[in-house]
């Protein structure tokens, strides 16, 4: 009875939904995802990073089957096998990156350098799918470029210096980018909701192999309210509540609007990792941040002229 309820209630606010509440939604899901990487900064601190994500995955699919697996079950037949290895091994490679690299990065400066899936996404496409990126593409790539370049500035001095975790993270960034590329393209042939679904399987496996293979077992320092409480956020909200906004919203603005709105994660990540892990934000690594959103934005906005229709922003939960 509480599944068809919340199925009901599901359809009816993906049916009729009042436009600028939807916007408002979408925003609501920016800040979430924006939090996610302060609270797996919280959690890695317990919790080794594959077990974190193994541990996610597999609540976000239980939560998933046990809202959804009217509209999930049916479609899971062996024709998804190999789109789901695929979109899972990619998002595996993302996550699994982004994760580790935040043991020793601020949450802010991973947010904006994991942003930059956003510029690369039209070069996945055209290295898989031979779609050539646009103009306004290549420019945002060379601005997102230098804003790269701005954040690995040494402060005081004109070298640059990448570290490890900052390389990490744009590997991510650069995973992420085939991971939508690809999960973009087969979300047409086979329901979206199921292609997330299976896409967090795959992943959620790939991290348990991982983390029985190189991490240490489970232990009690788990257990400890604040990492009890971030995993929660983790799942809950930045996974399950997130993907429902997302896919409310998306039904109901449209995709150049959503997609502006959705790329302000990067901005509240930053802002809440100033305010509550007083994370320093210095002249240089400001002006690579504005830098790379200015580049966020030319990838998402398009202008006057007319250009081909936008492939549909799949349903997927972000790299939060």
């Amino acid at each position: 009875m509480l599944r068809a309820g919340f199925g009901k209630l599901y359809r009816y606010v993906t049916l009729s939904f009042p436009p600028s509440l939807a916007r408002i939604l979408l925003l609501c899901c920016a800040a979430l995802w924006g939090g996610s990487y302060l609270m797996a900064k919280v959690a890695i601190s317990a919790i080794s990073p594959q077990w974190l994500m193994f541990l996610r995955m597999s609540g976000a699919c239980l939560l998933m089957l046990a809202a959804f697996h009217k509209r999930i079950l049916p479609h899971l037949k062996p024709s998804v096998i190999l789109p789901s290895l695929a979109i899972g091994g990619t998002y595996y490679l993302h996550m699994c990156l982004q994760t580790i690299a935040l043991r020793d990065e601020e949450p802010g400066r991973s947010a904006f350098l994991t942003a930059s899936y956003c510029v690369l996404t039209p070069f996945a496409i055209w290295a898989i799918f031979r779609h050539r990126p646009r103009m306004v593409n290549i420019i945002a790539a060379l601005v997102c470029l230098v804003g790269v370049g701005f954040v690995a500035l040494k402060p005081g001095s004109a070298s640059l210096s990448l570290s490890g975790a900052d390389v990490m993270t744009l590997g991510c960034a650069l995973a992420y980018a085939f991971n939508l590329a690809l999960m973009a393209h087969f979300a047409r042939s086979f329901s979206p909701l199921s292609m997330t679904f299976m896409q967090f399987a795959v992943a959620g496996a790939c991290f348990l192999v991982g983390a029985l293979l190189t991490e240490p077992a489970p232990s009690a320092a788990w257990f400890r309210t604040p990492v009890i409480l971030s995993f929660l956020y983790l799942v809950l909200c930045a996974t399950f509540a997130a993907q429902i906004m997302q896919n409310v919203g998306l039904a109901h603005v449209a995709a150049g609007t959503a997609s502006i709105i959705l790329c302000t994660e990067s901005l509240f990540s930053v802002g809440f990792s100033a305010i509550f892990m007083g994370e320093r934000i210095t002249t240089t690594s400001l002006i690579g941040f504005v830098l790379i959103f200015s580049a966020i934005l030319l990838s998402v906005v398009h202008f006057g002229h007319r250009v081909p229709k936008p492939v549909p922003k799949p349903q997927v939960v972000s790299v939060s």
